[in-house]
């Protein structure tokens, strides 16, 4: 509806235009009459429903009053009004206003425009309501459509041209303002670059300067001269100590010298890393080089140094200043070689081949304890300077690192077989040792993170998997598990020969070979926690086992054959009272293994779940439920065994009567 009214202001001025004056119209606008498409009549004809514009029904004979017949017409203009003026090209309202005002009142001037507002109001609508159509399309047909068109068309043609200067002159200030950016950002890069070159050659040059400024410590600062006699013995103790302490200064001095050339270094490094592939930097990397080398040898003697005077300022100081060249292997490896490694050649003997020095046993546990002791002593102090608080210095790992790997690398050179899983009891004290040496070392640690890191480190890791537990287990699962086989093997019951030690008045050899396999499985020098896992399950493969033996030699006797099943010839042969000595063994052994020895278990597994506890419980009771199973099945074949008895006695008989009576 808003489309259509303004396609219709549109046709209105641009049909007024040849009508009527446009600047006319305009100050008139406000009686301009809406047409909407609900006016339109059914005929297809607009209606009017302005007021200024007054529409009648036309009779088909119209009357006329005598004032009309003897008068002017009704659309006659007096002489002194002339419409063709608002045609003119000129035409100014006020001018035209002026010229009438002097021979026209305003109160005549006015109801004859008004008049002849209405009249052009009156054409317009008939002009509206004849050509609908092509008002509505917009066509050609229109009155003074083209050149109300052209005249529409002049003002955009030079806006666009305006528009296109104006763009022309934005995007050659947009390229030019662009050109004046790169260039400026060429001009910063450049001076990015060569500040940076600049400040890489001050910081080579300070460092080459500070490396000059190094003081060079005496020869006769560590030790007395030789030469020297004892003319007095006070004259030397004060040299001594004016040396010592000239010494402790000049450790000091050398290594804030140092950690200030490792700062300096540490911003090299990022000045090199930010300007790589530059002629200038490659001009200079031999210089880099020579200051690294320098700084690194002075660095390492000065370390040495306070390693060998503990001088724990100048310690300080110098891994201060490996932690800033990021050269934390380098203090480690030099505390390894210098302080740890001679520690533990004095326990564990052995020279640079790897050729053991000397006999000795491949037990660790005395070695372990006497290594524990020379850290306290050689070791501690560094580690205390190392784990100290927000020192900066938690990048260093020295029990790992150092320590770790130096006992490590003498143990497999001076004792290979206390890696070796071949003996198991040597094998297992020495894991446990090893274990226990781990945990002392722990206690080292400031906090549960170094505890943390100290586990991941890869000499810990490589250390851990020295000891072959797979290996281990295998050993002592054919231990245990082929000893019970062995009995169970048998094809007799074998009696208990010392049924009261320990074995719960066991009567058989079978039963009390598997409680002694199944106690066997936790005990102290035969169980690893970190294998319980697999201990618990040839505990229960154990009663699996007896079960199964029980179960096959009851089938057997059925049968009356024990046919290919090897161990089953037992129950063929006996007796009942064999049968009431197993029915004796297995209900001890069931009692056993759903008391004492699931406590047993679950006391060595606190330390687990209780999920854990639960699922490990109720693998056990299950394991004494199938025992307490084999109860009933001994007990009927103990009644047939008896029935069988006494049929063959009853049959007996009755032949020695019939036999009797024949005779």
């Amino acid at each position: 509806m808003e489309r259509f009214q303004s396609l219709q202001l549109i046709f209105y001025f641009s049909t007024a235009r040849s009508v009527a004056p446009f600047s006319l119209l305009r100050s008139s606008s406000r009686g301009l009459l809406s047409i909407t498409e609900s006016e339109r009549g059914p005929a297809g004809e607009l209606m009017a429903t302005a007021d200024p514009i007054p529409t009648s029904p036309s009779p088909a004979f119209p009357t006329r009053s005598a004032a009309d017949l003897f008068s002017d017409p009704l659309d006659s203009h007096p002489l002194w009004f002339k419409p063709n003026s608002f045609l003119s090209q000129d035409f100014d309202s006020e001018s035209y206003i002026s010229e009438l005002r002097t021979f026209v009142p305003f109160d005549t001037l006015r109801p004859q425009l008004q008049s002849h507002l209405s009249s052009l109001n009156h054409e317009l609508i008939d002009l509206i309501n004849r050509d609908y159509d092509d008002f509505v399309n917009l066509s050609t047909k229109l009155v003074d459509v083209d050149s109300a068109i052209v005249r529409m068309r002049a003002p955009l043609v030079e806006l666009r041209d305006k528009i296109q200067g104006f763009r022309s002159s934005v995007e050659a200030s947009l390229v030019s303002l662009r050109n004046g950016l790169n260039q400026r950002s060429e001009a910063a890069s450049a001076r990015e670059v060569l500040e940076l070159l600049l400040d890489t050659f001050h910081v080579v040059s300070k460092v080459e300067k500070l490396i000059k400024e190094l003081p060079t410590v005496p020869s006769d600062w560590s030790a007395g001269d030789p030469n020297l006699t004892d003319k007095s013995s006070s004259t030397n103790n004060g040299l001594f100590l004016q040396n010592a302490e000239s010494g402790t200064n000049m450790r000091e001095t050398q290594s804030m010298i140092l950690e200030r050339i490792a700062s300096e270094m540490n911003r090299l490094k990022f000045y090199i890393a930010h300007a790589k592939n530059l002629p200038f930097v490659e001009n200079m990397e031999k210089r880099i080089q020579n200051a690294s080398q320098l700084l690194d040898a002075s660095l390492a003697h000065c370390f040495m140094d306070g390693l060998e005077h503990c001088d724990a300022n100048a310690i300080y100081n110098c891994l201060r200043a490996y932690a800033a060249i990021d050269s934390t292997g380098d203090a480690e490896e030099i505390f390894r070689v210098a302080v740890v490694a001679p520690m533990i050649r004095k326990i564990m003997p052995h020279d640079q081949s790897g050729v053991v020095a000397g006999t000795s046993q491949d037990e660790l546990e005395g070695d372990y304890q006497l290594i524990k002791e020379r850290i306290q002593e050689d070791c501690k102090f560094l580690l205390v300077i190392a784990s100290a608080e927000n020192s900066g210095l938690h990048v260093f790992d020295f029990l790992a690192n150092s320590i770790l790997k130096e006992v490590l690398l003498s143990i497999q050179k001076a004792k290979p077989g206390a890696f070796s899983p071949g003996r198991p009891t040597e094998f297992l004290k020495n894991y446990k040792a090893s274990l226990d040496f781990l945990a002392h070392l722990e206690g080292y640690c400031p906090s549960r993170s170094a505890v943390t890191k100290f586990r991941g480190e890869a000499v810990y890791i490589e250390f851990m998997k020295q000891w072959n537990l797979g290996v281990y287990f295998s050993l002592r699962f054919q231990e245990i598990a082929g000893a019970l086989d062995s009995a169970l093997s048998s094809a007799t019951l074998i009696p208990s020969q010392n049924p009261s030690l320990d074995g719960g008045n066991l009567t058989l050899k079978q039963s009390l070979t598997l409680l002694d396999s199944l106690r066997c499985c936790w005990k102290e020098d035969v169980l690893i926690l970190s294998c319980s896992d697999k201990f618990l399950r040839l505990s229960l493969q154990l009663l699996s086992r007896y079960t199964h033996w029980l179960s096959f030699g009851l089938a057997a006797r059925k049968k009356g054959d024990a046919g290919s099943n090897s161990g089953c010839e037992w129950a063929i042969s006996a007796v009942p009272d064999d049968f009431i000595n197993i029915i004796h063994d297995v209900d001890f052994l069931a009692r056993e293994v759903c008391g004492n020895y699931l406590g047993l278990i679950l006391q060595l597994l606190s330390s687990c779940s209780s999920e854990v506890h639960d699922s490990v419980k109720e693998s056990i009771l299950q394991g004494g439920r199938s025992l307490n199973d084999m109860i009933p099945l001994l007990i009927r074949t103990i009644v047939d065994a008896m029935a069988d008895k006494a049929a063959e006695v009853l049959t007996f008989s009755i032949v020695n009567v019939l036999f009797g009576q024949v005779i």
